[in-house]
């Protein structure tokens, strides 16, 4: 059963970059599509981005489509989300997750089977 960690969440201003990470152990990351998504405090959990087991696919939510992307280095068992042009709307928890071996890429929650315990983004105006 892998684990999963995130790290990089912080405090900063509208218009900043972030490297979001994600850190895989009791298992190997190559064998997982893997996913990004976050949650703002009083909304559900929403759908960041997406890529397949050797990065080569990748989709993303409308919200975040050419300010983020998302990156994998199977060698290292992490999972990278770089964000660009950050807006207060950006502000949330973010988490990464590990989908079903039987799934791809995918933007459906219920379609992970593993999750990390969230990093903080918080983006001031």
């Amino acid at each position: 059963q892998v684990q999963l960690q995130e790290s990089g969440g912080g405090l900063l201003q509208a218009g900043g970059s972030l490297r979001l990470s994600c850190v895989a152990s009791g298992g190997t990351l190559s064998s997982y599509a893997m996913g990004w998504f976050r949650q703002a405090p009083g909304k559900e959990r929403e759908f960041v981005a997406t890529i397949s087991w050797a990065g080569g696919t990748t989709y993303y939510g409308d919200s975040v489509k050419g300010r983020f992307t998302i990156s994998r280095d199977n060698a290292k068992n992490t999972l990278y989300l770089q964000m660009n042009s950050l807006k207060p709307d950006d502000t949330a928890d973010y988490y990464c997750a590990a989908a079903s071996r039987m799934y791809g890429p995918t933007r459906l929650i219920n379609h992970y089977a593993y999750w990390g315990q969230g990093t903080q983004v918080t983006v001031s105006s």
